[in-house]
């Protein structure tokens, strides 16, 4: 699905998203590739030369995923300069919400005092956040919302197998979080593109705590509520879908990855990072990479590098953005955006 957001919404006036604050949040408890080692067969040199990830960020007793969440919240809202009583809509993706209902957005809602918010949840796994900006654009566009939040949050340590070497060296716990406004500057939100593709489900999921596997009849099974991936086949899905949402984005715009000042890519692997710099033919430099520090947040990994990159100064008025991700389900999707 493209949406196009230069669509008029009233009369002649055309509204942008545009992006006005980011925010981020992670705990502050670091999980090195060595104390990892400890606990499975593995090493750094393994987990680095497999992943490109050296540590991850972990949530300790009492950080849930609304906590971060509301932290990332309230700096995009510092940024903005807006009020928590401005905001009229609160998406969060995420796959660990606080609890399965209500849509842990509505605790955040409540936390930040946001009361004339409409909040909701929305599970597309890795995609979330592209997800989450793509229908709080087609809000803006018709005229339904004027100012929203947009979080990506997870403590995925907590359906992490610690056992399984192969999955609990890639997870991290984090949160990032944009407000967007409707503007009329040429700045903002040029496309939005997502997708999925429901074949493939189940070769990344988490079998328990649904109806299927509910925790109640197999509450002696702890291996039903933990992460199930086969790395392998992910990864050439992973590589071929975001390169596909990569070039939707260019080609409905008339662009070529030369036109990209900054790729924020979904910080999954670096295997996989490198290759979609390679098939996009682009630059190293023109690539923000924080893979390293916090491992695979799911949802929150690209609003957190968004938000980095906005901080570090990387990214300059008039830049164009493309935001690529790659998630279970499968989802994918990618953003244009000009800053």
């Amino acid at each position: 699905m493209d949406l196009n957001p230069l669509l008029p919404n009233n009369g002649d006036i055309t509204l942008i998203t545009k992006i006005s604050g980011t925010g981020s949040a992670l705990p502050a408890k670091i999980l090195t590739n060595a104390d990892l080692a400890i606990l499975v067969d593995t090493s750094d040199e393994w987990i680095t030369s497999r992943t490109g990830i050296k540590e991850r960020r972990i949530a300790v007793d009492g950080e849930y995923t609304s906590t971060f969440a509301v932290e990332a919240a309230r700096q995009a809202l510092s940024m903005a300069g807006i009020l928590p009583e401005e905001l009229d809509l609160i998406i969060l993706g995420t796959v660990t919400p606080d609890f399965p209902f209500p849509s842990t957005a509505c605790i955040i809602q409540k936390e930040l005092g946001a009361h004339k918010a409409v909040a909701f949840d929305i599970s597309a796994a890795c995609s979330g956040f592209i997800y989450g900006l793509s229908i709080a654009d087609s809000f803006i566009r018709s005229g339904r919302s004027k100012k929203a939040l947009i979080i990506g949050s997870e403590v995925l340590s907590r359906v992490v197998d610690w056992n399984d070497r192969n999955t609990c060296i890639l997870f991290g716990d984090g949160a990032g979080a944009v407000v967007v406004e409707a503007s009329e500057d040429q700045s903002g939100i040029v496309s939005t593109h997502i997708f999925s593709d429901g074949t493939c489900w189940d070769l990344l999921y988490q079998p328990g705590s649904g109806s299927r596997n509910p925790a109640g009849i197999h509450a002696t099974d702890p291996n039903l509520f933990f992460i199930r991936m086969e790395g392998n086949e992910v990864y050439k899905h992973a590589v071929r879908a975001m390169e596909e949402a990569a070039m939707a984005a260019l080609n409905a715009n008339g662009l070529t990855a030369s036109d990209i000042s900054l790729l924020i890519p979904h910080q999954a692997n670096r295997r996989i990072i490198d290759a979609i710099t390679k098939r996009l033919d682009l630059d190293a430099d023109k690539v923000f990479i924080n893979l390293h520090r916090y491992g695979n947040t799911s949802s929150a990994s690209i609003p957190i590098a968004l938000d980095e990159a906005n901080r570090q100064g990387r990214i300059k008025p008039g830049d164009l953005l493309l935001l690529d991700a790659f998630g279970g389900g499968f989802t994918y999707g990618s953003a244009l955006i000009r800053w």
